[in-house]
């Protein structure tokens, strides 16, 4: 285990928490909406192995500082850390620095995006999600790993990636999680979908008021803590062998080829050659999940800055 790395202003990147029988782990970059860089992903994958290893934690809340959730993984903040080595846990994949083009690509995103998030799926203790604000793109991905979600009233999902050409995050679990028809809807139209929208399709198991969202967190993780820890343990693993069954991991790694095809083209065609994408074009596609204006003229907030976020 690594130490927690620091934010520009001195603080840790993920804080960790205990009380009682509920470990919560809390994205902690709020200025820059919880965008994921590499840092945060190895300090995730720290507190998760700390909530695993602890007898006393039966159940996991995964949140975000902060207005959002996650807007995403970091495409252009002071943090951005693209280039760094860090010590390989989800995969046999050698490091990614100093390799060229695409054998770069797949060899990080192999670790720090669909290796972590199956690693964060197969926890033995159930994990809960407590998503308000933004979840987009990148920031699915971390909801979709864990068992439940819980949103806020004011929550929004959507991954606009098509529109850079890329046919969704790499932990592809959206026609798991919504359905293939709305699947296609939701990655076509790049639209974002409310919480209240999210309960109807299944993305999410509640919806609660901003200010209650912590609290109704945490008494579904109290009432789950009080059940046997093997039998959760291998309620959750019958569950996800179901859905490996349904076709899950291989679909996911089937769209992760597609994925690395689409990383590929857009390297030759001249955008960003390490990380397959130009900061811009999210900036253009973060700007493209705002709602249109209802016919009474009204729309939710806009969304957050791109800049600092989705993938």
């Amino acid at each position: 285990m690594t130490a927690n790395p620091s934010t520009p202003d001195g603080e840790e990147v993920v804080r960790y928490r205990v009380d009682g029988p509920v470990a919560t782990v809390t994205m902690n970059r709020p200025r820059y909406r919880n965008a994921q860089n590499s840092a945060m992903t190895y300090a995730l994958d720290d507190a998760f192995g700390r909530a695993v290893d602890d007898d006393d934690v039966k159940v996991i809340v995964l949140a975000g500082a902060g207005e959002h959730f996650s807007a995403g993984h970091d495409i252009g903040t002071p943090g951005r850390d693209v280039d760094r080595s860090f010590p390989r846990r989800a995969g046999l994949w050698w490091d990614h620095v100093g390799k060229a083009g695409a054998e770069s690509r797949f060899a990080r995103e192999s670790e720090v995006y669909l290796g972590m998030c199956r690693r964060w799926r197969e926890i033995p203790k159930p994990t809960i999600a407590s998503v308000q604000g933004a979840c987009v793109a990148g920031g699915l991905m971390l909801a979709w790993c864990c068992d439940l979600v819980v949103a806020a009233d004011d929550a929004f999902f959507a991954d606009p990636v098509v529109r850079m050409g890329i046919p969704g995050v790499e932990y592809f679990a959206h026609p798991w999680v919504m359905g293939p028809r709305f699947a296609k809807e939701f990655l076509f139209l790049g639209e974002r979908v409310s919480a209240a929208r999210a309960l109807e399709l299944g993305m999410v198991n509640r919806v609660v008021p901003r200010d209650g969202l912590a609290d109704t967190t945490r008494d579904i993780a109290e009432r789950i803590a009080t059940l046997p820890r093997l039998g959760l343990a291998l309620t959750k693993k019958a569950v996800n062998q179901a859905e490996d069954l349904m076709g899950l991991r291989a679909g996911m790694d089937a769209a992760f080829g597609l994925h690395h095809l689409a990383h590929a083209h857009n390297a030759e065609v001249g955008v960003d050659s390490l990380a397959g994408h130009d900061a811009r074009s999210m900036r253009d596609a973060a700007r493209a999940t705002e709602p249109r204006p209802s016919a009474s003229g009204s729309a939710q907030d806009a969304p957050p800055d791109g800049g600092a976020a989705q993938r």
